[in-house]
């Protein structure tokens, strides 16, 4: 099964103001579907269901407390001119880095590890083929709020991927303390 661990993004407001920039934001992309929006954490991969066990069992023993993130500004990975995914930022997303910290350090001992440092994102749209610069449709949104969140919990997920996009199901939840 191919899973990964993250931060569901649950908060109404939130979700209706990432709806709107994907309808303002014109580039030939698929947009990530509201019900799916997420903070991937931790991408584990295609795992057996003896390790999703084992994973579980890890992800319980984090201990957090709940706590509010706010939402900020779009972007692009690896870069607007050359865009592959198009995302919404935090601010005060240092409680969030330090959950996905705490994860991976979890989920070392069976080991999974990081590819790359964790950068707090919401990604909105993911882009298959090349498209032009957007640079000048980002600017617009730089400083650009779109609501808070309290973070109570972390979910282990499980993906599966159709022709018309991925369907998440849950694993397991961890909540805060």
């Amino acid at each position: 099964m191919r899973t990964f661990v993250a931060v569901e993004i649950t908060d109404k407001t939130v979700l209706d103001s990432i709806k709107k920039v994907q309808t303002q934001i014109k580039v030939s992309a698929k947009p990530v579907e509201i019900h799916n929006m997420h903070f991937t954490l931790m991408f584990l991969g295609e795992i057996t269901e003896d390790i999703s066990k084992k994973v579980q069992a890890q992800l319980n023993s984090i201990e957090f407390s709940a706590f509010d993130i706010g939402f900020v500004g779009v972007g692009a990975f690896p870069k607007p001119k050359f865009p592959r995914v198009i995302w919404i930022g935090l601010e005060n997303g240092e409680k969030l880095v330090q959950l996905a910290k705490q994860v991976e350090e979890k989920l070392a001992p069976l080991g999974f590890k990081s590819d790359k440092p964790f950068k707090p994102h919401a990604t909105i749209f993911r882009i298959k083929n090349q498209t032009g610069d957007i640079s000048d449709q980002l600017t617009q949104y730089h400083g650009a709020k779109f609501g808070s969140q309290r973070v109570s919990s972390v979910k282990f997920k499980q993906s599966v991927l159709t022709p018309s996009g991925p369907i998440y199901s849950d694993i397991g939840v961890v909540n805060a303390k």
